[in-house]
């Protein structure tokens, strides 16, 4: 036999589905680039919605300001989701919807679009994210309270395992959970403590039928991260479906093999790319990558990959094609799907395993003993872990003990090509705001009211009654309620849900600066009092761990801390400078909001009297917005190059310190005036 007929008898086995997570501006800007994407051989598509989408505003909502179209597509109603879907045939079409709060009402617009392609809803395939529990830990997209949330996924997953057999109604995920800190036994743990807390749930249900339970559990999905630690991300994938496979046969009683798959879909890290020397992300998102797809039983079922500039701002369609292409050379090119389990019977990872599958138990012991993931959440006491153990991080990579390179070691070396001159990141244009808002009213003055008022009437019913949400909601999106309605009956029916303030300000940080201290102790004498900083969360941007971080060190090095949370308004931000006495307002805004925002926030603080007091910024923004950001005023920005804490300390110090000195001498400049004018009038 030829060695090319040997090589053809070889079976490999069918790759994983290639996303890229993708979308923003409008619906048919968003469509436009799926279709591209599909086109260079993506097989699955992955949708990002924008913020307001996302906590149920419509797009002229006052808290949407400055947020439209920012992180994702902004989608209002039925004809957005017509359009953003326009010849994609989502009969073949694997669609992940990264989507939480408002998860029941854009899966319904999306099935009411399904069927005016005259696609079964039977047939659809694809996943909802739908895990409410890790939003109040992570990553701040909540709406309700706990209990409601809950509630409304197990309406998803009790309509979809009925009527769309082949969607995914949950994806646990765990992604957001490593993102905000957490450890890889937190991640486990935390993420098979939520699965339980909502599958316990459904059980519980009266109108449960306890027959189709194997079939709830085998939808159950999972949406994970992986890190840089490469050995121990492989271990913890293989732990994650062994761990599942026990719960499954040990607490549900499952039987059947193909019922207990552990399903995951995957985006590899985002808090490990680096600002500086950014074309090292390349290699980091390429090893990440292959922490979930070496291990064969452990391979990850979706992979969607970040481009090497998310540090630096939203992703060119070039720049998604580069991380796509990533994955087709590993999965077309290489002899990888080839062979069975190449890590089995690895003395090394099977001790790794068990390691980590004996600590997971533990600590699922421990949380089970607080009452469950949902009362973990309610305490705070899942929060303060997460805060505790990214506080470790953070110090660990200020004080060198873990490395990255191009950040706290090697700083040295060539300008990247691949950021010189303009037009390394997608911006997002300025209109596209004020173009939503149009055409949200226009999608209002053109619909029939009648039918819009019945459907949100038995929306309510629905929520006040008990009944599953998800038939009323379809009924809604095809009499043309928008994102907004939705929502704002669900809040009159359940409350909102407002995170409790001041809980991750429990736990001090180690290694507070001592230059930053002695600072601080010398501003206090100065002014007689300790100096004060409002740190402020406008918009809708819920990544709060930046804002967390800041606000343990300030403490810790003598500030007097305010910090309220997350979705505050620049007027709630003004209020709370002007309550305190605030010397410093510090905003942190990761969601690219951050030039209309700091405007609205610069603006109130002139009215209100408070010019005087200095406002820096955080978050992810180019050198073109900074410079924009300073022309307004603002003292200082800080990037994620800006990695050590310590030093944003000594530098909000001196922002402080300028302040004052400033105000000195406008004093001594006004009484020397004073007595010039005295002066000629003699």
């Amino acid at each position: 036999m030829s060695g090319q007929a040997a090589i053809a008898e070889v079976k490999r086995d069918k790759p994983w589905i290639i996303r890229t997570y993708a979308g923003h501006s409008t619906a048919a800007d968003s469509n436009k680039l799926y279709r591209g994407n599909l086109a260079k051989g993506q097989t699955g598509l992955s949708v990002a919605f924008d913020l307001p989408t996302q906590t149920g505003y419509d797009p002229d909502h006052e808290l949407a300001r400055g947020e439209v179209g920012k992180v994702g597509v902004s989608i209002a109603h039925l004809g957005d989701m017509r359009t953003l879907f326009d010849q994609i045939p989502l009969a073949q079409m694997n669609t992940s919807m990264t989507i939480n709060a408002t998860a029941p009402w854009l899966l319904s617009l999306y099935l009411a679009v399904a069927e005016e392609q005259g696609a079964p809803i039977s047939a659809l395939q694809g996943t909802t994210q739908n895990d409410i529990i890790k939003e109040y830990l992570s990553r701040g997209t909540y709406v309700f309270p706990p209990a409601p949330s809950l509630r409304l996924t197990k309406d998803v997953i009790l309509f979809t395992t009925k009527e769309v057999p082949k969607w995914n109604p949950m994806n646990v995920c765990s992604y957001h959970l490593q993102e905000a800190g957490a450890t890889p036994v937190q991640e486990l743990s935390y993420a098979l403590a939520i699965a339980i807390a909502v599958l316990d749930t459904v059980r519980d249900d009266p109108e449960f039928d306890e027959a189709s339970f194997a079939d709830v559990f085998g939808r159950i999905s999972f949406f994970v991260n992986a890190g840089l630690r490469f050995v121990t991300e492989i271990c913890k994938m293989r732990a994650f479906s062994e761990l599942w496979d026990e719960i499954a046969q040990e607490r549900y009683g499952i039987s059947d093999p193909k019922k207990r798959i552990f399903r995951y879909g995957v985006q590899v890290n985002s808090l490990g790319l680096t600002e500086q020397q950014p074309e090292n992300n390349v290699h980091r998102i390429l090893i990440e990558m292959l922490a979930v797809t070496l291990s064969k039983r452990a391979r990850a079922r979706a992979v969607q990959l970040p481009a090497w500039n998310e540090a630096l701002g939203l992703p060119r369609p070039w720049d998604q094609q580069w991380s796509m292409r990533m994955q087709q050379i590993l999965a077309f090119e290489t002899d990888l799907l080839e062979y069975d389990d190449i890590f089995d019977g690895s003395r090394v990872i099977d001790a790794k395993v068990e390691a980590l599958k004996a600590e997971t138990r533990a600590e699922l012991e421990r949380i089970g003993g607080i009452g469950g993931a949902v009362a973990a959440v309610e305490t705070g006491a899942l929060k303060r872990a997460l805060v505790e153990s990214n506080a470790k991080r953070i110090s660990a990579i200020e004080a060198g003990e873990q490395i990255v390179v191009g950040v706290n070691k090697w700083q040295a070396g060539e300008p990247s090509p691949l950021t010189a001159g303009e037009g390394a990141i997608f911006t997002v244009s300025e209109t596209v705001e004020m173009e939503a808002e149009q055409r949200i009213r226009a999608w209002r003055s053109e619909r029939d009211q009648a039918a819009v008022d019945k459907a949100l009437a038995d929306l309510e019913q629905a929520a006040r009654s008990g009944a599953n949400i998800m038939p009323v909601s379809i009924a809604a999106a095809k009499a043309g309620v928008t994102t907004g309605e939705w929502g704002g009956r669900l809040r009159a029916v359940f409350g909102e849900y407002r995170a409790p303030t001041g809980v991750t300000l429990e736990t001090a940080s180690a290694g507070a600066a001592e230059e930053a201290r002695l600072l601080i102790a010398d501003l206090g004498e100065r002014l007689g009092e300790t100096p004060k900083l409002v740190v402020g969360k406008p918009g809708l941007d819920g990544h709060s761990n930046g804002a967390e971080q800041i606000a343990l060190r300030a403490r810790d090095v003598g500030f007097d801390v305010t910090y309220d949370g997350i979705r505050q308004t620049p007027t709630e931000i003004v209020a709370k400078a002007k309550e305190t006495g605030a010397h410093v307002v510090g905003l942190s805004i990761l969601s690219g909001s951050h030039v209309p925002l700091v405007r609205d926030v610069k603006a109130k603080l002139r009215e209100a009297g408070l010019d005087h007091v200095p406002v820096v910024v955080g978050g992810i923004i180019s050198p073109e917005d900074e410079l924009v950001l300073k022309n307004m005023g603002v003292q200082a920005v800080y990037t994620p190059k800006d990695y050590a804490i310590d030093r944003i300390m000594v530098g909000l110090a001196k922002v402080v310190e300028k302040s004052l000195d400033t105000a000195k001498a406008r004093r001594q400049d006004g009484k020397a005036r004073k007595g010039e004018g005295a002066a000629q009038v003699y």
